[in-house]
C-alpha cells in the first residue's frame, strides 16, 4: 500500500481566530497542511507549507496529535502542530498554486463554513475553547 505524510499547522491569533485557506477546486475551508518532502522534519513541512499558503513566517509551538486514515488506498499520516505566527503575512506564495484564499475565522464561523476535513472540526473547536 503506497503512503503519504504530511503536516498541518494551527495557528490562533490574538483574537481567537484560527488560520484557514481555500483551494481553487474546492468550496472547503481547512487549515494549512501539505506533504512532508525528502529529508524534511515533520516540524520543518509545516513551517514551510504555512508559509507558502498563507505567507505567514511561524514557529512550531507543540506537536499536537498525528491522524492515521486511508484516503482510496493510500495510507495517510498527518502530523498536527500549534504554530504561532511571527509578524505579518507576506501574501501568499503556493508553488502547487492551488490556495486562493487565507483567512482567519472566530469560533462562530468555524462551526458554520464548509469542512474539507469534517472529521477535524471538533479538534479545532477544542483547540480554540482551550486557547487562552
Amino acid at each position: 500500500m503506497k503512503s503519504w505524510s504530511g503536516s498541518a499547522g494551527i495557528c490562533i491569533n490574538e483574537h481567537k481566530e484560527i488560520l484557514m485557506v481555500k483551494s481553487f477546486e474546492s468550496e472547503g475551508w481547512a487549515i494549512p497542511s501539505g506533504g512532508i518532502e525528502e529529508g524534511e522534519s515533520p516540524e520543518e513541512c509545516c513551517v514551510r507549507e504555512v508559509k507558502e499558503e498563507t505567507g505567514y513566517d511561524v514557529k512550531v509551538i507543540e506537536q499536537l496529535r498525528v491522524k492515521e486514515t486511508t484516503i482510496k488506498d493510500i495510507k495517510v499520516k498527518t502530523y498536527y502542530f500549534r504554530v504561532e505566527k511571527i509578524g505579518e503575512s507576506s501574501g501568499i506564495n503556493d508553488p502547487d498554486e492551488i490556495i486562493v484564499e487565507a483567512d482567519w475565522k472566530s469560533l462562530s464561523e468555524i462551526k458554520t463554513i464548509h469542512h474539507v476535513y469534517p472529521e477535524d472540526l471538533e479538534f479545532l473547536v477544542e483547540q480554540l475553547k482551550s486557547f487562552v
